[in-house]
């Protein structure tokens, strides 16, 4: 028996937000990052909104990029006060993220983060309230999954909390929130909608319910990032909704090593100034990856599906992936996204020496590869490598060295 999960609601399309008129409830506690979505006048809307289904809100703001542990209790505590019956998530995935792992923490407050990390091994939600996600980045689409990745800063470390009680509730996927996006922003969070697209497809999770979202969600990724990238407002749009469905498959088939490195990476190096962004995470490594796992024969025609969906040409799968792996990294390099940590630089953009000194990188190397073995995302990669082999691969996506193992 399989499972296949989505928010009971989505509303989607210009003036989605509006749809918050209709909640029922008496208190609503919105989420929310830093001042963007002040400034956009979005927080303004939302609350008027809620106010008029006769609710009374209160903000809790602040929710860091890569949101910590820390703040996670503090949200949760802070609803513990309120007693909401609606949570309101409102930005990109750390806002969203953080709200879903303060709602565990509102509604079992004697939980530790530890047992949050259980993989679906959550008890039931919705007891105290209900969950809505709005999301402001076309990338991450935790307003439809069934997952939250948190960081412990004192172990340089991302958790992904995973079971399906934390999907929402209601998502809005509202364009007008992704308007203004930084160009920087769209590529990170589109590489990371397009890494969720082919990861799900592959997954050894991947079924007839997620299959088409994926290769749909690729085919318009493919169409659309590059001139959302550049300005284009209707990609923008059609790049919000690609997202979406990315999530909707990969929140129930799963994911692969590609997010597993990159959750182990990203805050390896903080203390070099050397945070690796998690979309850019996924753009580098996810060629290496499909070198990787095209080794399995059935990842390979997988692959080529993909390819053939994407129209590259190729007469042979080994063709196919070949083709695959060199258009990715020509969208990396339309996108300014470097492809590997050697020439990962400040602002995440492409230079000749990066901010992690290869000393550094192969000093933490073991380590890192032992918990991304670990990584709750590596049970469903179409291959388990071993320390030895996880090792070797990220030492390709340090060096951008060939796959050949």
């Amino acid at each position: 028996m399989r499972r296949f999960t989505l928010p009971r609601e989505v509303y989607h399309g210009e003036g989605a937000l509006e749809a918050l008129k209709a909640f029922a409830g008496k208190r609503a506690m919105i989420c929310i990052g830093g001042s963007s979505m002040r400034r956009a006048g979005i927080l303004d809307k939302a609350t008027a909104y809620l106010e008029e289904a006769g609710m009374k809100v209160e903000v809790f703001d602040g929710i860091e990029p890569d949101p910590s542990v820390e703040t996670v209790m503090k949200g949760g505590d802070a609803m513990l006060a309120f007693k909401p019956d609606w949570i309101i998530a409102i930005g990109g995935g750390s806002p969203i993220d953080a709200a879903k792992a303060m709602w565990i923490r509102y509604e079992y407050p004697d939980l530790t983060f530890e047992d949050m990390c259980k993989v679906f091994g959550l008890p039931k939600l919705r007891k105290k309230a209900k969950f809505c996600a709005i999301s402001s980045t076309s990338g991450t689409a935790t307003e439809v999954t069934a997952f939250s990745v948190i960081t412990d800063y004192a172990r340089g470390i991302k958790y992904p909390i995973a079971d399906f009680e934390i999907t929402p509730d209601v998502a809005i996927v509202d364009p007008e929130l992704v308007a203004s996006m930084p160009q920087k922003l769209i590529a990170h969070t589109g590489m990371d909608a397009m890494t969720h697209a082919v990861e799900a497809y592959v997954s050894t999770a991947n079924c007839d319910y997620t299959d088409p979202l994926s290769l749909h969600a690729v085919k318009m990724i493919q169409t659309h990032l590059v001139d959302s990238y550049n300005g284009d407002m209707n990609s923008r749009a059609s790049m919000h909704n690609a997202q979406c469905l990315a999530g909707m498959a990969f929140s129930n088939a799963l994911l692969g090593i590609v997010h597993s490195m990159a959750h182990k990476t990203g805050a390896a190096f903080d203390e070099y100034g050397a945070h690796i962004i998690h979309g850019a995470a996924n753009a580098m490594y996810l060629p290496k990856v499909i070198a990787y796992n095209a080794k399995d024969e059935t990842a390979k025609k997988r692959y080529g599906v993909i390819a053939d969906s994407m129209n590259l040409g190729g007469a042979t799968d080994d063709e196919k992936i070949q083709a695959l792996i060199k258009y990715l990294r020509k969208m990396n390099d339309e996108l300014n996204i470097p492809h590997c940590i050697r020439h990962y630089g400040k602002d995440s953009y492409p230079v000749e020496t990066g901010f992690v000194p290869e000393d550094v990188f192969l000093a933490k190397l073991p380590s890192i590869a032992t918990h991304a073995i670990a990584d709750a995302c590596t049970g469903s990669n179409p291959r388990q490598p071993n320390q030895e082999e996880m090792e070797k691969l990220l030492r390709c996506v340090y060096y951008d060295t060939e796959v050949d193992f």
